[in-house]
């Protein structure tokens, strides 16, 4: 099996299904015709029974094989909605890490994504539809008892002399009145926008200002 065809099994299985159009921004749109490369790596993976699909969606929707959730799923697009946030932040910079749904325990928070991104911990949360104070006091809270549990101090990603709670960063559009005295939110719509806030000037060559609300990891 070729390399790329590995990096799109372990894309699909990471964010569960994918897009036609998803998989090309992630492995084909350097090429000169994208569309029909993607189109023939697609149908092979199909015909050897590496992949699986849902031929009644416009556009297809590809899954691993086996499919790790079913192919009308009511969390697909919910899934497709991490996989294009993913996407959005190769236009700026390759995550270290990205992780998709990870789990932290009972009565703790579950975060849409971890990632380390511009040297940065994160816990994303993607908001496709709008909360009510209730239901977002309660995330807000399974945060702060993760924070004071202090079990995200042990993570392997951790810098060994400077421990760092990751920023939690919610894609939303609708800005919701959050406060912590423990946790760093970031509330922005796009990662665009969130380029714009805290490197305004300086989005080409992607450097840090001294300023920037990030904890670097080294």
């Amino acid at each position: 099996m070729k390399t790329r065809d590995k990096e799109i099994l372990n894309d699909l299985m990471r964010f569960r299904c994918l897009t036609r159009d998803n998989i090309i921004d992630l492995h084909f749109k350097d090429l000169k015709q994208p569309i029909t490369s993607c189109n023939t790596v697609l149908k092979r993976l199909r015909r050897d029974g590496h992949i699986e699909a849902n031929l009644n969606t416009q556009p297809f929707l590809y899954f691993p094989s086996p499919a790790s959730i079913k192919k009308d799923s009511m969390k697909i697009p919910h899934f497709l909605s991490i996989a294009q946030f993913y996407i959005s932040l190769l236009k700026f910079e390759l995550p270290k890490q990205f992780i998709v749904e990870p789990k932290y325990g009972k009565g703790f928070m579950e975060p849409d994504a971890f990632m380390i991104w511009k040297r940065a911990p994160f816990f994303v949360e993607i908001q496709r539809s709008i909360y009510s104070e209730r239901i977002m006091n309660e995330k807000i809270k399974r945060y702060e008892e993760y924070y004071l549990s202090d079990k995200w101090q042990f993570e392997p990603w951790q810098p060994v002399n400077k421990k760092v709670f990751p920023t939690v960063l919610v894609i939303t559009e609708n800005n919701y009145n959050i406060q912590s005295p423990y946790i760093r939110f970031i509330q922005v719509s796009t990662v665009s926008e969130l380029m714009k806030m805290f490197f305004p000037k300086k989005i080409k060559t992607q450097e840090i200002k001294i300023n920037s609300p990030y904890i670097v990891l080294k």
